[in-house]
């Protein structure tokens, strides 16, 4: 059974920084692509940050760009999302997900992720 376990939020204040991580079980970690989503209070469910198996690729929503850095330890089944100088906007529930996919662009669409975490709340103070 694959599961994924969110950890790391928290409450931070503004233009501080946090790191997430996705601890993953039950399948082979390096075969799959991971993804980062994001889901503030009364939307949609958005793309925040992805990484290819390899570790050789990783695309990122344009509002983190420049902020937020998704990494991998293929050796650990872990996936990172290190994010600075937050903003209240970043405020939202974070999942991690996985893909079965050998492209080398990661997916940025929900819909390419197979499985998916519970998520961890991440609380950004003005």
């Amino acid at each position: 059974q694959v599961q994924l376990v969110e950890s790391g939020g928290g409450l931070v204040q503004a233009g501080g920084s946090l790191r997430l991580s996705c601890a993953v079980s039950g399948h082979t970690f390096s075969t799959y692509a991971m993804g980062w989503f994001r889901q503030p209070l009364g939307k949609e469910r958005e793309f925040v940050a992805a990484i290819t198996r390899s570790n050789r690729a990783t695309a990122y929503a344009d509002s983190v760009k420049g902020r937020f850095t998704i990494s991998r330890d293929n050796a650990e089944s872990t996936v990172y999302l290190q994010m600075n100088s937050l903003k209240p906007e970043d405020a939202a529930i974070y999942y991690c997900a996985t893909a079965l996919t050998s492209r080398i662009i990661p997916p940025t669409g929900k819909s390419a992720y197979d499985y998916w975490g519970r998520g961890t709340q991440v609380t950004v103070s003005s």
